[in-house]
């Protein structure tokens, strides 16, 4: 009896332990098939670029991988195993595989030799053309880190060739972009005496120049060639761009701006770097320019108003504005959020898709918030067709609407660099290259 009593209270002390958790464990399961599902139906369940791997033999299903990603929604635990809910969200962190107590997880570009954006490389980030380098956003990987690890990789074979110009008219190394992955070339470069010249369309900071103020870019802590550790995980645009300024002024990094770089060719071991207005030589090339290239533009009336623009730098500069913000990607929808919370605007955004599928989590949280609140009006399976003085026309599925405007933000993406790339003899994914006679 005594006996039995023991198994009872065991019984009930279990049954409090365990039927919460089951029922927690049933709900996770049922949200993250839902979503698993979605995901497959709107086709974002696959991966752009970085991509966590899962060993399903190895893990064991405890979420730790579901609660480090920064972005909220890549991974979930389906049948007590981690799996990949939605791909294309991933950009990269590798604090899933960080996190992993049995090392299952990896974050990688997986098989990219059916990838056409993305050129093909070895470890050391040389294309199929001798001597010609790639580093950062173009190589398939973001993240600052990458970029930084990722420049400094590529200078130092460089380096390790011993390849010295003996010509001043010939560089070692031309580094084609002043943004992390340039930078990082740069300082790289001066860490092993080479002679060098970085060359940027714009001023130094490459993409992060396009943020909004006061952005929070996450870059995790990585070392910088001669400058040192960068130990946050996080840091404003602001504080950011700084860094990189005190870098330049530093070690006297040789930078040319307002250059634009048209074309790059190889003849007889050296190469050509054709800008807009001279021709630089070296005996390699780093391109380290940004995936997003020229902005897309919608190719409708009017959007060469002055009131059209690519970018948002200062959401604070808008207020008692009607403003319309064109795009359903993170950096629409940063924009719209931050336009929507300054004073007296009335902010739409115009996406010509049902829902948002490409943003990080929180900003879709952000997004959800003002909606509730009125401050941002949704037009989802929209386009615009025309932009006018003090108006935009736009459909919303078979309706035609005109809405009072005062200023229009596009983000639409923009055109890679692929042209220039291509044309200059790199190829991508599965690409043979053409039989010489």
């Amino acid at each position: 009896m005594e006996s039995m009593l023991i198994w009872i209270i065991t019984g009930i002390i279990a049954a409090i332990i365990f039927i919460p958790y089951l029922i927690k464990f049933r709900k996770e399961h049922y949200l993250n098939v839902k979503r698993k599902e979605e995901a497959r139906r709107l086709g974002i369940d696959k991966p752009r670029a970085q991509f966590p791997f899962i060993d399903m033999a190895s893990c064991i299903g405890c979420g730790s991988c579901v609660r480090a990603c920064p972005e909220g929604d890549v991974l979930g635990v389906i049948f007590g195993k981690a799996t990949v809910i939605n791909g294309l969200r991933c950009v990269g962190h590798a604090l899933c595989e960080e996190a992993c107590p049995v090392g299952a997880i990896e974050v990688g570009l997986g098989d990219i030799k059916k990838r056409d954006d993305i050129p093909q490389m070895d470890d050391y980030n040389e294309t199929n053309i001798p001597g010609l380098f790639i580093a950062g956003e173009l190589s398939g990987l973001s993240l600052i880190r990458n970029a930084v690890e990722q420049g400094e990789r590529t200078i130092r074979r460089i380096a390790e060739r011993q390849l010295r110009a003996v010509n001043g008219k010939v560089k070692d190394v031309i580094i084609v972009g002043a943004g992390p992955a340039g930078l990082t070339s740069a300082l790289a470069a001066t860490k092993y005496k080479l002679s060098y010249l970085v060359l940027d369309q714009q001023e130094p900071g490459g993409t992060i120049l396009q943020y909004p103020r006061r952005k929070l870019v996450m870059t995790q802590p990585v070392d910088v060639p001669l400058y040192g550790r960068l130990k946050k995980s996080e840091y404003a645009k602001e504080s950011l761009l700084e860094i990189w300024q005190d870098a330049i002024a530093k070690f006297d990094i040789k930078i040319q701006t307002g250059t634009r770089v048209a074309q790059v060719l190889k003849k007889d071991d050296i190469f050509e770097v054709s800008t807009s207005g001279d021709t630089y030589y070296a005996h390699h090339v780093v391109l380290a320019m940004g995936r997003r290239g020229t902005p897309r533009k919608l190719g409708v009336p009017g959007e060469d108003l002055p009131k059209v623009t690519y970018q948002l730098v200062d959401a604070q500069s808008y207020e008692k504005k009607h403003i319309l913000v064109v795009g359903g990607g993170d950096s629409a929808v940063e924009a719209a959020v931050g336009l929507a919370r300054q004073h007296g605007n009335k902010v739409a955004i115009s996406y010509r898709k049902e829902k948002f599928f490409r943003i990080k989590k929180k900003n879709e949280d952000h997004f959800h918030e003002l909606y509730r609140k009125k401050k941002i009006r949704p037009f989802f399976n929209s386009q615009v067709l025309e932009i006018r003085e003090d108006t935009v026309i736009l459909t919303e599925g078979e309706d035609k609407l005109e809405i009072p405007n005062d200023f229009v933000f596009i983000f639409a993406g923009g055109i890679p660099p692929f042209k220039m790339l291509k044309e200059s003899g790199i190829l991508f994914g599965g690409e043979e290259a053409p039989v010489v006679a």
